[in-house]
């Protein structure tokens, strides 16, 4: 790019030597503006910068690509680094279930009524997003999860009747061609599964490239499937993916929700806190404020998964909620659909309900908004305040008691 120093450059490649880059033409000329560029969301979205990795790393990378070492010394010391930066966060790898004494490396089921799917042909995206927790999938073989056997999802699904939801993830589904879509989604039609309701699709595809509903050679196929899936009485809904309000303002990505709704598909919002990028209420008031009006329901704000970049993006637990509170105090009604602030953790989505005083203690009142054991769910409990925790992982319970009131059960679940 014309707008980037030889530096800058340089920093970007060994950035992206650890953590996946990509972009393309639509956030490149559509999203970012180049007059300001090096604090514009979007370049920090989509490219890295070179304090998403510690000091020690970068050099490390970058000394090796100045001295022109070999591709395999780089590799080496590319994937020590990787693996630093905990490729398996929530312990992801706890919820592949195994069936019929066959691992299914391509379907995680955390919760009870919900199974999330990674189609194989679904495991890249249009873009990368420098925060994304699921980088490893685009980097590390060892921690991709994947698959394209339809009888199996089929046989899975027949055999968990309490299974409501199929969320089709990845990566990013919607970089599949329909005719994909459509293997996987008459298959499930053609199998008349009583319990499947919902039909999910995690995306940032309408942030990012939104023409796959508007423009692409198969758009209109897509639109179509999604009508017949609708009219089978199955629910259609789009998980998408907008940190920003930015996101919502071209005219693309305006018609392309304007479509998806006329097919019947409901657009669900969500976005992590980010630093640098939205750790502000007015952004978030903005957001969900402009999602409503073009018809989009607001559904989680999430807190930055320690994995990655963490430590670039990452808000304190405390400044996190005051930012919630502040946006939610904005906006009417329509809009308070949104949970959160939740930390999507190996036990479950952990909500940050407020700080408060009680015993004379100050505290973190938390709650679960979904969990491994769906009796843990609207349970209150509380931790003690710190004000520099970033993540479950930092606070300790409250009152002095031993542990958390899920511990043991979540101990025995993994055991």
């Amino acid at each position: 790019m014309e707008y980037l120093t030889e530096e800058q450059r340089f920093n970007i490649e060994v950035v992206g030597t650890v953590l996946p880059f990509k972009t393309n033409n639509y956030v490149v000329d559509e999203l970012i503006d180049w007059r300001n560029f090096e604090d514009d969301p979007f370049f920090i979205l989509n490219f890295p910068q070179k304090e998403m990795l510690d000091e020690d790393s970068f050099n490390t990378v970058a000394l090796l690509l100045k001295s022109s070492a070999s591709k395999k010394e780089v590799q080496e010391a590319v994937r020590k680094i990787r693996l630093k930066l905990n490729p398996n966060p929530a312990g992801q790898e706890s919820n592949v279930p195994v069936f019929q004494d066959e691992r299914l490396n391509g379907i995680q089921h955390k919760y009870r009524e919900t199974m999330l799917f990674f189609p194989t042909q679904g495991q890249t995206c249009h873009a990368y997003c420098t925060f994304c927790f699921r980088w490893p999938q685009f980097a590390l073989n060892e921690f991709k999860f994947a698959m394209k056997e339809s009888d199996t999802l089929i046989q899975y699904l027949k055999a968990n009747p309490q299974i409501t939801d199929v969320l089709f993830t990845g990566g990013d589904p919607a970089v599949m061609k329909t005719r994909f879509f459509e293997t996987y989604f008459n298959a499930l039609l053609d199998a008349d599964i009583p319990n499947l309701k919902n039909i999910r699709i995690g995306t940032k595809s309408l942030a990012y490239w939104p023409y796959r509903y508007t423009t692409d050679d198969d758009a209109d196929d897509l639109i179509d499937l999604f009508r017949k899936v609708k009219s089978k009485g199955i629910s259609v809904a789009l998980m998408a993916h907008f940190n920003h309000p930015g996101e919502l303002k071209t005219a693309a990505v305006k018609e392309a929700v304007k479509r998806l709704i006329s097919a019947g598909v409901q657009i669900r919002s969500q976005s992590p806190v980010l630093r640098h990028i939205n750790n502000n209420a007015d952004i978030w008031a903005e957001n969900w404020k402009a999602q409503v009006k073009l018809g989009i329901i607001p559904y989680y704000m999430f807190i930055a998964r320690d994995t990655g970049a963490q430590d670039y993006f990452a808000v304190p637990l405390n400044q996190t909620w005051q930012i919630f509170r502040n946006a939610y105090n904005q906006v009417s009604g329509i809009c308070r659909t949104v949970k959160g602030p939740s930390m999507s953790c190996s036990p479950g989505k952990i909500q940050i309900v407020g700080v408060s005083e009680v015993k004379g203690e100050k505290v973190f009142v938390l709650t679960f908004l979904q969990g491994r054991d769906p009796s843990w769910v609207g349970k209150p409990f509380f931790a003690r305040y710190n004000p520099d925790a970033i993540w479950i992982d930092d606070l300790e319970p409250a009152f002095d008691e031993p542990k958390f009131f899920f511990e043991d059960s979540y101990c025995e679940m993994l055991a």
